[in-house]
């Protein structure tokens, strides 16, 4: 079995809580079922679709970069990139923490996309009025890589959505809410 998660802003990918961060809200907050592991990791300043299964052998299947599944995220920035920027964010060959990253899509958009969800905390209003939104799509997730890529650029990152693994994507599933998901949505995410 396969759950989509919409994982909020402060949450940890995992059950467990943190011995040094008492009271640190985890998936164990959301009667998700404890013997599920998760797909991946967002990071707990991160939000958007998280899976949570019972199939040892999909995270293999899904997000080993020799698979090639891809990974959408939206992401507000400080600042305005210019088209030259988003085009190095693309092209790849930034190295970051001794990784070079591979080729991605990187397209600024021309203001906040779909319908999103309020964050708490919201980004701060002075930051919200100078920032950007940008669409990447990357292949290949390393720990806090869009993160870094944006700040090596001098964009840092204000909040990161990671709305598509493969074809399959968040839609409106609200911020705490999961769902089971059905055969299709399986061979979707499985492309």
């Amino acid at each position: 079995m396969i759950i989509a998660f919409h994982k909020p802003y402060g949450v940890l990918s995992q059950f467990n809580e943190n011995p040094d961060q008492p009271g640190q809200k985890t998936l164990g907050d959301f009667d998700l079922p404890p013997e599920f592991t998760p797909v991946g990791r967002l990071d707990m300043d991160s939000e958007g679709l998280l899976l949570i299964t019972d199939e040892k052998q999909l995270e293999a299947d899904l997000l080993r970069p020799h698979k090639q599944h891809e990974r959408t995220y939206l992401v507000q920035v400080e600042g305005k990139p210019s088209l030259t920027d988003v085009r190095e964010l693309a092209a790849g060959g930034m190295e970051i923490r001794g990784h070079v990253t591979l080729p991605c899509y990187a397209q600024l958009l021309g203001g906040e996309p779909r319908k999103l969800s309020k964050r708490e905390p919201a980004v701060d209003s002075v930051s919200d009025k100078r920032s950007s939104w940008l669409m990447m799509k990357l292949k290949e997730g390393k720990n806090r890589q869009v993160r870094r890529m944006t700040a090596k650029q001098g964009y840092p990152t204000l909040r990161l959505i990671r709305c598509s693994i493969g074809e399959f994507d968040l839609g409106d599933l609200e911020p705490g809410k999961w769902v089971v998901l059905s055969d299709d949505d399986v061979e979707a995410l499985r492309k």
